[in-house]
């Protein structure tokens, strides 16, 4: 049963939020921001997680589903806990289990055996065992729509005392897909009639916190103190939906924020410099980009020939510049992967190859095929019709919106005119998913490999018609070849077979324009160390530092009181 503040000061404390996100105003948590003043620890201190996507119409706690508010927000992942956490920042790292105490693949990586912990309780004092870890799983064979992650999972087995999970390949690739899987009670979703629907408005967890309130800007969260991994240094989450990514900024600076994966401006003087002794940002290097995805079913963007001349004129440069503060390193690759950590996986026919700015020969690509210019040297194309398009992202997300921007100042060079649209991030997100849209700036999936990021614009496995919700490629790219090279590359037992599949990924990815990759995405994260101490950081990468995934249950029990 969701536990609900009874005293007059909690309630004041949730209105105060409330009520300033819907004026316009920054909302604060109880405490006083410590810059600039005391810089002493407050003991008990309550931690803000912070995110810029402006009000969050309604509220759901399904742990699947792609546009609930607990993933949105990540608050899930403090009450859900997954079988494991592999460190996707630290390939080297080995898994550290969660929920499961035991984790054993077998040679090949279609079989895994979980055993579970030990004196692990449910919030509502029910105990938690092997069931709760099958009946997860066997909701994913029921219920394929919830398995966003095309896991490929073929047979649960309970034992009694583990389970053992089946796939139709291996899942060397994605082991962490696997155990990242929030684990739910058997016992309150075994009565659930559609789990695809169900918004799980009381829910119970393993995890080390409990919800207390929820409200269109924040949600409120209390240390269990029950938890099985021990006692919790902090007492309260507050998660804040502000506005925009410049009111989220401001809220970090002063304090009133802790802890946010967000695009922050002239980060440095923005943030950095507002308390130096406490205030980080950290953005460990990683396999994944942020793309143009496009509608490739429908003009102008169903031509090669005009996706490959747009490809020629975005600037990288710029967009790292520009629209990313020079906070993240330029994507140079033509391969769309970020240097240098995945210069190992370029293709022979493609190292050295980088993206350089191109307008006439851009114009000699739509040239050569058909196209041509009016008076006003407006791009006209084969049929005769004027070329333009709409580039949609949400209002707020400020990087977003400048790197949109500069793709339409690029094609403007070619004659083309590109709108730019920012709707709300609730509109935003069901356009992209059932692919209404011409165009958008989006990021892809990242892992220890390349395979994440190519699958998650390219796979068949995530294909489906345009209308209906996608979980990825929105763009709906469909090419038998490089789905069979992806398998080939998740199946191969050694390096050399599966760069030969790379390799087939890669050309296609060039010469075919599926996306058109625009900037790297590093998981970025901030946090400061005023109150707590024991975050991931280079000297310690112990975990994505993103609060919106599942390690953010590692780092909040990793968390100390600063001293």
């Amino acid at each position: 049963m969701r536990m609900r503040k009874s005293s007059i000061a909690a309630i004041s404390v949730a209105a105060a939020l409330t009520l300033a996100a819907c004026s316009g105003e920054d909302p604060t948590t109880p405490e006083e921001s410590s810059t600039g003043g005391d810089s002493t620890p407050t003991a008990g201190a309550p931690l803000t997680i912070a995110k810029p996507d402006g009000a969050i119409a309604t509220e759901s706690n399904n742990p699947w589903v792609g546009d609930s508010s607990g993933l949105k927000l990540g608050y899930i992942n403090a009450i859900l806990e997954p079988l494991g956490h592999v460190n996707t920042v630290d390939p080297t790292a080995e898994v550290t289990p969660w929920l499961a105490k035991d984790i054993s693949w077998n040679d090949d990586w279609t079989q895994v055996t979980l055993v579970p912990q030990d004196g692990v309780t449910w919030s509502d004092g029910e105990a938690f065992d092997v069931e709760d870890i099958a009946f997860t799983f066997q909701l994913f064979l029921d219920y394929p729509e919830l398995d966003t992650a095309a896991m490929g999972l073929t047979g649960v087995e309970n034992t009694g005392e583990s389970v053992v999970l089946t796939f139709d390949a291996p899942m060397f690739v994605k082991q962490d897909k696997v155990l990242h899987k929030l684990i739910v009670p058997e016992h309150v979703w075994k009565d659930v009639a559609d789990p695809a629907t169900e918004t799980f408005l009381e829910p119970v967890g393993t995890g080390p916190y409990v919800m207390d309130s929820f409200s269109t800007q924040s949600v409120e969260l209390t240390a269990r103190d029950d938890y099985w991994g021990g006692e919790l240094a902090v007492p309260t989450l507050y998660y804040v939906s502000y506005n925009d990514n410049t009111a989220l900024t401001t809220a970090l600076a002063t304090g009133d924020a802790d802890w946010a994966q967000a695009f922050i401006p002239n980060v440095q003087s923005a943030y950095l410099d507002k308390d130096p002794d406490h205030n980080k940002y950290w953005a460990p290097a990683g396999l994944a980009a942020d793309v143009m995805y496009m509608n490739l079913s429908e003009k102008p963007f169903d031509d090669v020939a005009f996706r490959t001349a747009v490809n020629m004129v975005v600037d990288r440069a710029k967009h790292a510049e520009i629209a990313r503060e020079g906070g993240v390193p330029e994507l140079t690759s033509v391969t769309g992967l970020p240097t240098p950590v995945g210069d190992s996986y370029i293709s022979s026919d493609y190292v050295g190859q980088t993206y350089a700015v191109d307008v006439e020969g851009a114009r000699g690509v739509l040239e050569d095929a058909g196209y041509t210019w009016d008076g006003s040297d407006m791009l006209v194309d084969p049929d005769g019709e004027t070329v333009t398009f709409e580039l949609q992202v949400p209002q707020g997300w400020n990087d977003y919106v400048t790197g949109i921007s500069l793709i339409a100042d690029s094609v403007a060079a070619l004659g083309v005119t590109a709108t730019v649209n920012t709707p709300d991030v609730d509109t935003w997100w069901n356009d992209k998913s059932i692919g209404d849209f011409d165009a958008i700036l989006h990021w892809t999936d990242g892992g220890v490999t390349p395979y994440d990021m190519y699958k998650s614009m390219l796979s068949g496995e995530w294909l489906v018609p345009f209308g209906e919700p996608a979980n990825n490629n929105f763009g709906r790219f469909d090419n038998a070849e490089v789905t069979a090279a992806l398998n080939d590359f998740a199946n191969a037992q050694d390096d050399a077979a599966r760069q030969s599949a790379l390799d087939v990924v890669e050309q296609v990815f060039v010469d075919e324009v599926p996306v058109i990759p625009v900037g790297t995405r590093p998981s970025i994260g901030e946090y400061n160390t005023r109150n707590y101490v024991g975050w991931p950081s280079d000297e310690d990468p112990y975990a994505d530092i993103n609060p919106t995934v599942a390690a953010a249950s590692l780092i909040l029990t990793r968390l100390e009181q600063a001293s």
